[in-house]
């Protein structure tokens, strides 16, 4: 049985009894032992060399070979098969991963990852939090193993650079703080990229909303409505801005700007990709991602995705949804629709030092839509409400909800069939019998 399998088991159980099962053995001064004979069996430049290889599998076989050969020798023959196997993969994850972690990264169940420190190591699986049964020894064991993810970024953490934002070359996103404002110990957080959750489709199947809401999403895009997407910490924005944006057709470009990029667009033939960028360990280069909208304005787009607004570029992205972008579509956090609107306009506020109520009147016609994303105590995540954006009287943001969701009973409601429904029958993209059989699967 596998690491990982006897972590599922643990899993199982906890889920029926609050007891929490033995923790594997460590087989720390084994696998030190382990890695000192792998030294002097090949040398440490044949080592160097085997691990710089980019066939990383290759490696790892060949290596895991030279393992086995040298657990055979007497020193080792206390330990059973079990043991052998478990420690060839842990001084396999150290020599050619990235240690306790790499299990974690493998596992395509698994969402999330958190170090806290070097006594705690927990991860994601299904939604719910679990603690691993193996942890970092030291605090430099996990700066060694920030170092090898950083370094091929140019990225730094250290006590002169102690909070660092950064994405993996397979689009997963690390976030890390080192002492001495991480008061015990480096603190990590890997959030995985799943690239196979892409359509809206595929959103129902998970039962996140019905396929009659995915229906009225789609329409949504087809008809250039801007769409702000919000939620909170995990609740699915960029995952469903992703499906969104498969919407688009295909004869428009897009421009789409991100923190760290996990847009994906790979049927889509005109897509220019952004991503704003930190200062270098010399403290320049840095390129903001309010610089990467106003610079998207001259790349002829016809649709402007970005990532998420959480500054000044807020009034950047109102500016171009009101200066022929419509369309546009971004993501933000807020707990409700109300609450949307409200961090948009003190964002904008950041951007340019207007009234509340000058922004209200640019919120009120740049966007159309709210759309909510939640993540719910369970774990699992839900597309809720659906807020339309008017202008009302002196300019202020009226929200009108056309879909609600309630938590208790996992139901969605039609409340009231949006206006771009029947700009979307005068302009002939879908005829009224189109819409009567949409009436009619609305349950």
């Amino acid at each position: 049985m596998s690491v990982l399998e006897r972590v599922r088991e643990r899993e199982e159980a906890e889920l029926g009894s609050s007891a929490s099962a033995p923790s594997l053995p460590l087989l720390s001064g084994e696998r030190e032992r382990l890695k000192r004979r792998l030294v002097e069996r090949l040398g440490l430049a044949t080592l160097a060399e085997m691990i710089a290889s980019e066939d990383v599998e290759s490696t790892r076989r060949e290596l895991g070979i030279t393992c086995q050969a040298i657990l055979n020798a007497q020193e080792f023959a206390e330990l059973t098969e079990q043991a052998r196997l478990e420690l060839v993969a842990r001084v396999l994850d150290e020599v050619c991963g990235l240690g306790p972690i790499q299990p974690l990264l493998d596992d395509a169940s698994v969402t999330e990852i958190m170090i806290n420190g070097r006594d705690a190591l927990l991860y994601e699986r299904g939604g719910r939090i679990y603690q691993s049964d193996v942890a970092f020894e030291t605090p430099e064991q996990i700066m060694m193993v920030l170092d090898r993810i950083l370094a091929p970024l140019g990225r730094r953490l250290d006590m002169a650079s102690p909070l660092v934002n950064a994405r993996l070359a397979n689009g997963d996103r690390v976030n890390a703080v080192a002492p001495p404002v991480a008061l015990d110990g480096p603190a990590v957080t890997i959030r995985k990229f799943s690239n196979r959750i892409s359509t809206l489709d595929s959103l129902v199947s998970l039962g996140a909303l019905p396929a009659w809401y995915a229906q009225l999403l789609s329409w949504a895009v087809r008809l250039r409505q801007d769409i702000a997407v919000a939620g909170g910490t995990g609740s699915g924005k960029t995952t469903l801005l992703n499906a969104l944006s498969t919407e688009i057709d295909h004869a428009e470009r897009i421009v789409t700007i991100e923190d760290s990029a996990e847009l994906r667009f790979d049927g889509h033939p005109d897509v220019v990709r952004l991503e704003a960028r930190d200062a270098s360990i010399e403290g320049t280069g840095e390129i903001t991602i309010r610089e990467l909208v106003k610079n998207a304005l001259r790349m002829r787009p016809d649709r402007i995705v970005v990532g998420e607004v959480r500054g000044g570029e807020a009034i950047d992205m109102l500016q171009a949804m009101n200066t022929g972008h419509d369309g546009s579509l971004t993501t933000l956090h807020a707990g409700t629709a109300e609450e949307a609107i409200l961090r948009l306009v003190l964002m904008a506020r950041f951007g340019m030092d207007l009234p509340a109520s000058i922004i209200e009147e640019q919120i009120s016609t740049a966007l159309d839509a709210v759309v909510m994303s939640q993540r719910l105590s369970s774990g699992e995540r839900r597309i809720t409400s659906f807020s339309t954006v008017a202008r009302g009287e002196s300019g202020a943001v009226v929200l009108h909800e056309c879909v609600s969701y309630d938590v208790a009973t996992d139901h969605w409601e039609l409340v009231d069939e949006p206006p771009f429904l029947a700009r979307g029958m005068r302009e002939g993209l879908f005829s009224e019998e189109v819409i009567d059989a949409w009436r009619n699967s609305v349950s």
